[in-house]
């Protein structure tokens, strides 16, 4: 019976201590402490500490790429050179953590702001709509009696590839005039599907139809969000294009990026999100390609130089886990085709292990571009958000309840989706 009492209180006492240590300040900040550190050459990385804790590096050669400054309350990491390395963490010399540190070469690229136009090719014409056809036999859509849907795109006719309007109204009118059913090939989110369509004739207007809307090209406007100044690939938007009909996402064939002129400004109110108004430039001089289409934005190569006339030098970047809450600025154009600077607040971020859209919100806090735009409006989409001399992402989208408030991609993220390796030195991308 003693035996047992003593069990307990044991028992209790250990409870009770493990208790103290999940609440004791020290215990859950070395806890918060990442394993895994990675950083550029030059950047610090500050280990807060709030008890007698030690550091050592694994390698601390005169070669080694890391070096440590101690302070009563702090542990700064200072990267010097490429290479990996570790933190051992010691306290009373009992090692307490070990800190994994990955130093990057050195790698920056110029921020953007600029506005852009975007002109996109698609992948054969796009079906943003049926209609009826006034027949001998009453109202019908030939396509949508083939089965064919909106978002789809018609990509081959009889086994000859579509790839604009004008190819497909001659296989129409022959294969209305013989009576004979088109051979179609879509392609649509599920994988391609082959249908027969034939055409009937309008007996309004003694023509043959498919009873489809089509189109095959996409316009609008945007902002650049960055270029890389060796291999002048470029990322932009910061989110995808979507078909204004379908809403689906365009899938591009091609596509061209001109320079853009701001005209106007809608302004953005709750509930109703603001508009840029603008055209491009008189001499719709092609600036650069597009290659893809993805949901971190636009990307493709720049064939003329881009200035901003704000921040001209290449800046370097900051990875997801290295951005925090806090003031930011953003570079955007809100008249004719000039950059400005415009303060603003990162509300929050996460430090995202792999690739999302959503990494950052954002609050415009610049009076300046609070009266004129009333916040984040479309055609702001890409623009640069810049903190600590660092470019650390780009707005996406705008709260459409809190039009000055919205959501920003981490840079990372669109650097991946450019076909960037900052994980590479210069030498090694171009081996």
């Amino acid at each position: 019976m003693k035996l047992e009492i003593i069990r307990k209180i044991i028992g209790g006492i250990l409870l009770v201590s493990l208790i103290s240590l999940i609440f004791f300040q020290p215990l859950q900040q070395y806890l918060a402490i990442p394993k895994t550190i990675t950083m550029f050459e030059g950047q610090d990385y500050i280990l807060q500490k709030a008890a007698p804790v030690s550091a050592a590096l694994k390698n601390n050669s005169h070669k080694s790429n890391i070096t440590l400054d101690q302070e009563n309350h702090s542990i700064s990491v200072n990267a010097n050179k490429k290479g990996k390395n570790e933190v051992l963490l010691e306290y009373a010399g009992i090692p307490i953590k070990k800190v994994d540190v990955h130093v990057l070469k050195d790698f920056r690229v110029m921020p953007g702001g600029q506005s852009i136009g975007v002109k996109l090719n698609t992948v054969g014409v796009l079906v943003v709509g049926h209609h009826l056809i006034n027949t001998e036999d009453g109202k019908k859509s030939p396509g949508e009696l083939a089965g064919i849907k909106i978002g789809d795109m018609i990509t081959e006719i009889n086994g000859s590839k579509i790839e604009k309007m004008t190819d497909v109204a001659p296989f129409v009118q022959t294969a209305g005039q013989d009576g004979k059913a088109l051979d179609m090939v879509i392609s649509r989110e599920s994988g391609k599907i082959t249908t027969k369509l034939t055409p009937l004739k309008d007996k309004g207007e003694n023509t043959y139809k498919l009873g489809l809307y089509i189109r095959d090209s996409a316009a609008g406007i945007g902002t650049m969000t960055f270029v890389h100044p060796q291999s002048k690939k470029y990322g932009a938007l910061g989110h995808v294009i979507s078909d204004m009909d379908t809403k689906q996402p365009i899938v591009v064939e091609d596509g061209q990026i001109v320079r853009s002129t701001v005209t106007s400004i809608e302004k953005g109110s709750n509930g109703d999100p603001g508009e840029k108004l603008a055209r491009f430039s008189s001499d719709r001089e092609v600036v650069g390609n597009i290659q893809k289409n993805s949901p971190f934005g636009i990307f493709g190569e720049l064939n003329k130089e881009l200035k901003n006339g704000v921040l001209d030098k290449p800046l370097p970047i900051a990875l997801s886990h290295q951005v925090k809450e806090g003031p930011a600025k953003i570079l955007t154009v809100v008249n004719d085709d000039q950059v400005e600077e415009f303060t603003i607040e990162i509300v929050s971020t996460i430090p995202q292990k792999f690739p999302a859209t959503k990494g950052m919100v954002i609050k415009v806090t610049d009076p300046k571009l609070l009266e004129k735009t009333g916040g984040i409006v479309q055609g702001m989409s890409g623009s640069p958000i810049i903190q600590d001399g660092k470019l650390i992402g780009a707005v996406t989208h705008v709260f459409v309840n809190d039009p000055t408030s919205g959501y920003g991609v981490h840079i990372e993220w669109m650097l991946n989706e450019a076909g960037i390796n900052i994980y590479e030195t210069p030498k090694d991308k171009a081996s």
